[in-house]
C-alpha cells in the first residue's frame, strides 16, 4: 500500500473489486499452481489490505517492510513441502495464466534453479512477469544476501550469478518488451481499467490476445501514458 508512485494502488477499484483481487482471479485459472501467498508487510498501512484478503479466504503472510527476501522465506515457511514457488508481484492485473504455466513447465523440463519469462531479451509486456525458483535456492539466496538491492528485489541474488545457478528463459517471438501492461502510474491505472471495463463483464476470462485485439482497436491508447501499448 506504500507505493511511491501510486499509494494504495492494489486495492484500487478495478470493475468493481480490489486490483489485486482482479489479478488473484485471473492467477488462480494457471494449472501448475496449488496455493497462492500474499507476501506483505507487517507495517500498519497494509492492515487493511491484509485484512480484505483474510475476509475474501486468501492466504496472507505479513513480513518486512523492506526486506521483501525475508518476506518471501517467511511465506514459504507457511506452506512447507513445496520444491518451487512462483514470484509474481501485485500490480499485474493482466497476468496471464497460460503464460505461467508455460514458465513453469520450462522450469521443470530444463531442470533448472531459476526460470523466467525476463530474460537478456524480454519478449513479453511488462505486468506479465514471471519468476520460478526452486524453494532450496530461494532459500540460499537468503541466507547469503546481504546486498539491499538482492533483499528487496527477492531474486535478483540468483539471476545475476549464472555461473552459479543454471538459469533459463521463455521468449517468444514477437518483440513486446517495452510494453507496458503494469500499473506503478496513474495513466497505467486508467490502462488497466479501460481494458476490464471494455473485456471483463463480457468474458471475465479474457486472454492476453483479447488484451492485444482490444488495444489495437483505441488509437488513443497505443501510447498512453508516453509507453507502447501494443
Amino acid at each position: 500500500m506504500s507505493s511511491s508512485r501510486l499509494p494504495g494502488k492494489v486495492m484500487a477499484d478495478l470493475a468493481g473489486a480490489p486490483m489485486i483481487l482482479r489479478q488473484i482471479e485471473r492467477v488462480r485459472r494457471a494449472k501448475g499452481l496449488d496455493q497462492i501467498v500474499v507476501a506483505t508487510s507487517a507495517h500498519a498501512s497494509d492492515d487493511g489490505l491484509a485484512k480484505a484478503l483474510s475476509a475474501e479466504g486468501i492466504n496472507v503472510f505479513r513480513g518486512p517492510l523492506d526486506d521483501v527476501l525475508a518476506r518471501f522465506i517467511g511465506a514459504l515457511d507457511t506452506i512447507l513441502g513445496h520444491d518451487t514457488v512462483v514470484r509474481l508481484t501485485a500490480d499485474c492485473p493482466l497476468a496471464d495464466p497460460a503464460l505461467i504455466d508455460q514458465t513453469l513447465d520450462l522450469h521443470r523440463e530444463s531442470q533448472a534453479d531459476y526460470t523466467s519469462n525476463t530474460p537478456e531479451r524480454r519478449s513479453y509486456p511488462k505486468g506479465l512477469d514471471v519468476e520460478v525458483v526452486k524453494t532450496s535456492v530461494l532459500r540460499q539466496a537468503a541466507a547469503e544476501a546481504t546486498d539491499p538491492y538482492d533483499r528487496e528485489h527477492v531474486t535478483a541474488f540468483i539471476h545475476q550469478r549464472p555461473e552459479r545457478f543454471k538459469i533459463a528463459g521463455l521468449e517468444q517471438h514477437a518483440s513486446e518488451g517495452e510494453v507496458r501492461w503494469t500499473v506503478d502510474r496513474p495513466d497505467d491505472l486508467a490502462f488497466v481499467r479501460a481494458v476490464y471495463g471494455a473485456l471483463y463483464h463480457r468474458k471475465a476470462d479474457f486472454t492476453s490476445d483479447n488484451v492485444r485485439v482490444f488495444v489495437q482497436s483505441r488509437p488513443d491508447l497505443w501510447a498512453l501514458g508516453g509507453d507502447r501499448r501494443y
